[in-house]
């Protein structure tokens, strides 16, 4: 056992535990963490993903839960991390692994835990895992916070290209006009284009795209360009970071049941282009029909919305506020994909405010929400790119 085990072994042991769960003709111990039972509001919180661990990324977030008053619990999704083998020690069967196993995974690790329901937190994928969950043991659930959100493996797609191409290709605005005077130069590859496009908006803003994209057209600017079109390699390709995010028994849902390369339509900015590869598994659909259980979520539930998120962008956010009865948008101004992890005290405040069911008045909120204090490293990628635009135009090279 390596290090990172190690000390995934010792979070769960010191608070948490391991519920013994089927997987084909075998079991899986799924493990979770609960660092402070029983001492405030029940909190579940979903990573996204697929392919993201719990129980190491998200330890000082953990921590910060606690401190606000949440009795947090972190179950680590099947095929991942601690919950990827069997008791013989073999990694589970890649069919074993699918959003509705781990939606009835968490039904157990509550189980487990003592705890009849709680406030679910998902972000991104997790929020899909959540919706599953509720849709499946609604009994489960006080409250839900769907934090950038997912509905539809086979629909959102839709809205994702309309959003971003507006605002970056084909709309009237300086970042779209730029964008389509760097495509019409042919020097870029167009996947290219639409990858750093997106990373450079939701961090640093259209501003940013426009300086990007225009220096270059004009030759300058190749170290940050260069290094934003290679960030995020490892989400999509490679064996991933044991214990920190692990792709491969996932790929039946990153594939087959999101459908995240999925019929690309060859176009500029295509979200699904950067993960078609040979081999992956087809689509099969969505396990659950979202749009048509969410009318029967009439637990208090607040969405979350970044402003710059072009992952899980607005019009996501706000068809789902439409079909759940007791929904509220929470837009956040300067704010990307995932709260939970570029501004995870907006994302707290707002779950605890969902628990007491004074959810309602979150969108009037929504301004002092988007001005606390942010933390996690990638805060920080905004100021870096702009402080690598202004380098890159006075260094040599």
């Amino acid at each position: 056992m390596d290090q990172l085990a190690r000390s995934a072994e010792r979070l769960v042991t010191n608070g948490g535990g391991r519920v013994r769960r089927p997987a084909g003709d075998g079991t899986v111990d799924v493990a979770y963490v609960r660092p402070a039972p029983d001492r405030g509001i029940p909190l579940v919180v979903l990573p996204g993903g697929p392919g993201l661990a719990s129980v190491l990324p998200y330890r000082l977030h953990r921590k910060d839960a606690v401190r606000r008053g949440f009795d947090v619990v972190m179950m680590e999704h099947r095929g991942i991390g601690l919950s990827r083998t069997g008791p013989g020690g073999g990694d589970i069967p890649p069919e074993t692994v699918s959003v509705t196993a781990a939606a009835d995974d968490l039904a157990a690790v509550l189980d487990d835990a003592g705890l009849d329901n709680a406030v679910i937190y998902g972000t991104s994928y997790g929020t899909y895992l959540a919706q599953v969950f509720g849709a499946r043991h609604p009994e489960r659930v006080a409250g839900m916070v769907l934090d950038s959100p997912v509905l539809s493996g086979a629909d959102d797609v839709h809205a994702i290209r309309a959003h971003v191409r507006r605002l970056l290709w084909q709309g009237p605005g300086d970042a779209a006009r730029a964008a389509r005077d760097l495509l019409g130069a042919g020097i870029v590859p167009v996947s290219e284009v639409g990858h750093v496009g997106r990373i450079a908006y939701e961090f640093a803003g259209e501003d940013a795209v426009v300086r990007l994209f225009r220096d270059r057209l004009a030759g300058r600017s190749r170290r940050v360009w260069d290094r934003l079109a290679h960030l995020g390699e490892g989400e999509v390709d490679g064996p991933g970071r044991r214990m920190m995010f692990e792709l491969d028994l996932v790929r039946g849902i990153t594939y087959g049941e999101l459908g995240f390369a999925h019929a690309p339509d060859g176009l500029p900015f295509d979200p699904r282009e950067e993960f078609v590869r040979e081999g992956t598994p087809p689509f099969t659909g969505d396990p659950v029909d979202l749009p048509a259980a969410l009318p029967a979520f009439t637990w208090p539930t607040a969405v979350i919305s970044g402003e710059r998120d072009l992952r899980t962008p607005r019009p996501i956010a706000e068809r789902i506020v439409d079909l759940a009865p007791n929904a509220v948008l929470v837009p956040l101004a300067d704010t990307g994909h995932s709260a939970l992890d570029t501004h995870r005290l907006a994302g707290y405040a707002v779950a605890r405010a969902v628990a007491e069911e004074n959810h309602r008045v979150l969108p009037e909120w929504a301004g002092e929400l988007a001005g606390l204090p942010r933390r996690g490293v990638s805060r920080h990628l905004g100021s870096v790119i702009r402080w690598g635009l202004a380098a890159d135009r006075v260094l040599p090279g």
